[in-house]
Parts: structure tokens; sequence; C-alpha cells
């Protein structure tokens, strides 16, 4: 049936005779009665005024008022319609122009906003520079939230453990704890470390006035313990004055129920150890905050390390006698970080020799008998897990499209495998400095006597700097890029795939210019650009969410 209608309706369309139509319609059984052409109506019916046929089409052309009434409202109501679905497609419209650059994970996947910009080795997009703005500093002409001094709950106190980096996450965290409890912090003391064997004092390092005085709407701090405490040598030494259960990350709630009844109790407790024993995500918005606005402004360096370091970043830029960018490099390659990774790499047997015994020394549960390292060392590589070489980070700035000519500063320990290790950098790099190259003896040797005082030199100098390279993580890095984005993620701040490159590396197939490509596409999202938070993020490396706000 179908077919036969088909066919008939071709036919209908191929007659082009008047005559021939009639006689196709006439003989067709197919065709209703009602599906007749016009012309076989009566002639009563053809003389029938149109809007017979389209009451609805004639229905506003006529004079009724009724009618009018009614296609009135229908017109208002489309107009409204339509003035709906305007504003709808206006409010989107400038909606998707206002959003903030932000870059949103899918997994491991970074996905960012795509930008009409070219694409530079020393910039971000501007973009993302003017998406956000820090936001996390001390509000001006704001009063005070801080109770009468006869109103604290106690006093804490704490040992800042570790290096230069990890003394200040302590301090930023010791800050928040004592706005949590609302105690009275006392100044933290920057502990001797047995791999830094080092004497500083907060005073030595950093700006204690302005410290204080910063966060004075915030927390109560003093300077020393208070005098009319007399048993200050049970401090870290007497279980009655000190609180060792804190576990790590621990939210703000721990604090509240099982660390503040014994400060009210004993008026003054140290809280031991205090690495990391706060947590991110399970703390409220404006204590993330008040890290931050420690972190960012309350922590100044002394004036003499902060005048040095612009001296030194200043000869970066003017080193071939005009101004040109360059970049800073975290390069983590000291025999310390090599051991500690039990990654392998290339060597002379006698060097995996002396390395095998050095590991079997320091970490002797770590070691066992060795036979198991080979499989691990393997396994940590493809995981990313191992510290790039000094060669690899070469190849890897190479195919990025940094030339011969870039200035880089070194900021690094002593070298595993010193020069010979360090070659294929230099010889790809020549214009490679390290502060001492960069520096003379003099001027260095008042900042000798505290090695966080040169800590200080090489934390500054990259901050500064136009691109920040980093080969490995920990404190200094991740605390380098969160400062760079806090200050408008403009400065590029490279961190590489390290998982990625080992099977590039490790494939002997593979050219260089589909290297250049995968180094490229892969590392366009990893440079410091706005990134959203997740549960259990970094808020060292990633303050965006409680520290920043929409530009």
């Amino acid at each position: 049936m179908a077919e036969l209608r088909h066919s008939s309706s071709l036919g209908t369309r191929a007659t082009s005779s008047p005559m021939k139509r009639d006689a196709v319609a006439d003989s067709s059984p197919l065709i209703p009665e009602d599906d007749l052409p016009d012309d076989r109506h009566s002639p009563k019916d053809r003389d029938r005024p149109l809007c017979s046929h389209f009451h609805h089409l004639c229905s506003f052309f006529t004079d009724d008022p009724r009618v009018h009434l009614h296609n009135s409202r229908i017109s208002i109501f489309f107009a409204l319609l339509l003035l709906l679905v305007a504003l709808l497609s206006l409010f989107t419209i400038l909606n998707k122009l206002n959003s903030p650059y932000l870059c949103k994970k899918d997994g491991i996947v970074l996905h960012c906003p795509h930008v009409k910009e070219s694409a530079s080795l020393w910039e971000n997009p501007y973009s993302s520079t003017t998406s956000w703005k820090p936001c996390a500093e001390r509000r001006d002409g704001a009063l005070s939230e801080l109770p009468h001094e006869n109103k604290t709950n106690g006093y804490i106190f704490i040992h800042a453990e570790g290096g230069l980096n990890q003394q200040r996450i302590a301090i930023c965290n010791a800050v928040a704890v004592a706005k949590i409890m609302n105690a009275t912090l006392i100044l933290p003391v920057l502990k001797q470390d047995q791999i830094w064997k080092d004497q500083t004092k907060f005073e030595d390092i950093f700006d204690v006035d302005h410290f204080i005085d910063y966060l004075k709407d915030d927390v109560r701090i003093v300077r020393d313990i208070p005098e009319w405490f007399t048993d200050k040598t049970e401090l870290f030494s007497s279980i009655r004055r000190t609180v060792k259960n804190i576990p790590k990350y621990a939210p703000a709630q721990f604090y509240i129920d099982n660390v503040l009844p014994r400060i009210k109790e004993k008026k003054i407790m140290a809280l031991k150890p205090f690495v990391d024993r706060l947590g991110y995500d399970n703390v409220p918005p404006e204590i993330n905050k008040l890290r931050c606005r420690v972190n960012y402004h309350a922590l100044k360096f002394l004036p003499d390390i902060e005048q040095m370091a612009d001296l030194l970043a200043s000869r970066m830029r003017n080193r071939t006698g005009s101004s040109n960018p360059y970049m800073a490099l975290h390069l983590r390659f000291e025999k310390g970080m090599v051991g500690l990774s039990f990654c392998d790499f290339v060597g002379t047997r006698e060097e995996k020799a002396k390395m095998a015994e050095y590991r079997k020394k320091e970490w002797p549960r770590r070691y066992k008998n060795g036979s198991h390292l080979w499989q691990l060392a393997l396994q940590k590589r493809k995981e990313g897990r191992c510290p790039l070489e000094p060669g690899e980070v070469a190849v890897i700035l190479r195919a990025m499209g940094y030339t011969k000519e870039t200035q880089i500063y070194v900021a690094s320990g002593q070298v595993y495998g010193g020069q010979n290790r360090m070659a294929p950098l230099r010889n790809m790099y020549p214009n490679l400095v390290t502060k001492e190259e960069l520096a003379t003896k003099e001027e260095l040797d008042g900042f000798r006597k505290h090695v966080t005082s040169l800590a200080a030199l090489d934390f500054l100098v990259c901050l500064k700097s136009d691109v920040f390279v980093m080969t490995h993580g920990g404190n200094f890095a991740k605390l380098i890029i969160g400062a760079r984005r806090y200050m408008g993620h403009r400065l590029k701040s490279i961190k590489p795939d390290k998982g990625l490159m080992s099977k590039s590396f490790g494939d002997p197939y593979m050219g260089w210019a589909p290297f250049v490509e995968d180094v490229i596409v892969t590392h366009q999202t990893r440079t410091g650009l706005p990134e959203e938070t997740f549960p259990n993020y970094d808020l060292w490396e990633n303050p965006l969410t409680p520290c920043m706000c929409k530009a």
C-alpha cells in the first residue's frame, strides 16, 4: 500500500497538464474525495469569501472590539515571552564574559578555558591575571575581634622544626590554632634540626615587630613566655605541660575538644610535634584565610635579606647589559634527596655501590637486604615520584622552547655527582648561575652564619623570577608556586609531569619532534594557572578559594 501511494504521488507530481491531473484524480481509487483539487468544488463554494477558509488569519483584521482585545493579549504574551528569552540569553552571555579564568580537573586531567592570546614562554594568559585578586590582607579600620587580655584561654608554645619553609608553615598553623582556641601565642622558636644544624632565631630571619602588629586584630602574640610562669624548664620536657597526641591534618574541632580543655586547666601548654598538625578542608574558611594572611603578609623577611634578594634579581635581569627575563630553577638532586627517593639513576657501578651503602646506613628498615629495590625504583619512576636529573631538566626546557641564551638562576644544595652530573645542563644552558656566582664572597658573608638566611635569599630570588621551574616536590616549591599564584597567576610556575617524561625518556623510538609535541601539550596547563580546589587540597600550593576573590 505504501508503495502504491508513493507511486501515485510520483505520478501526480509528474503530470503537468490540468486535464491529465483531472483524469488521474478521477481514475485513482487511492485519493479520498476530500483531497480532490479545489476546482472540483461547486461554483457556490468557489465564490465563498477567503476568510471562511482562514478564519484565524482574518480575525486579526476584523473590527470586532472583543477580537481586538483577545489579539492584544496574545501579542503582549508573546512579547513578554520574547523579552524573557532575550534577557536569559543576555544573562548567559554576560555570565560567560564575566566568569573568571578557572581550570577544572577531570580525574587527573586539567581543563583550562581556551584563550585567543598567542602562547608565551614567559607569561601566563592575561585573562588568568585579571580574573582573580588576593583578598587575605588585613582590613584597615576593622574592629579587633580579640577579647580582653584577661579573658584569653591560655598560652600555647611551639617549636617550628625542619628547614625554613617547613618552619614557615608551622608558624602559620600556630597562629591559626591560637585563633581557633582563643589563646595567646608565644613567639615560635625555630628549632635546631639534626640535618640543617642551624641556630637561627625568629628575629634573625623575620621582622618580629611587623609580624605582631599585622596580626594584632586576629591573634594576641607575645615575644616570650610570661614572667609569672616559673616552670619554663618543664615545657617540652614534662608530659603535664605538653600535648603530644595531635594527629596529622587535625580538624579545628579536635583542638576545641581535646587541646583547649588542657590549656584552660594549665594556662600554658606546648604543642609537640607541630608539623602538619592542622587540616585544610576541615577548618572554617576564615581560618584558612588567616593562614594566608600570615604567610603572604605578616611573615616578612628582615630588610637586609629583602634588599640583597632585590640586588640578586636585578643582576639576573641585567647580565647581558640590557633588561631580560630570567628563569629560576629549584634543582632538588642532593645526595640526601637521591638516597631518600630510592630511585635508580644513571651512574657507574662504583657510584651505585656507594649509594647502596649510604641508603643501608641511613634507612635500614626501608633498605632491608636491597633485593626489592630495583622493582621499587621502576615503579616509582613510572609513577613520576623520582627527582629529575639535571640533564633531563635541560632536555625538557629545550623542548618547551627555551633557547641556549636563557638566563637561569639555580637554587639547590650540593648536587649529587658534582660537576659531571651538572655538565649536560650547563652545556645546554651556559648562562646558569647560583647566588655564589652572582654575588661576591663579602656580600654573602653576612648571611652565612644562618643557613636559613641563605635559604631565604634563594626563596625570594625564585619568587621574583619570570618563570619558576621545580624538579621535585617539597615545601620550598609549593610555597613558591602558591605565592606566585597569590600574586596574580601571571608569572609561570612550571611543574613537570615526571611520570609522562619518564615514559618518553624510556622510549628508544621516540623522535625529537613527537617528544617536543608531547612536552608542549602536556605542560600547557602545568604553569600555575588558576585552578579549582578539591578535597584535601594543599593550601600552600593553591590558595585560590579561601584566599583570593573574583576580580
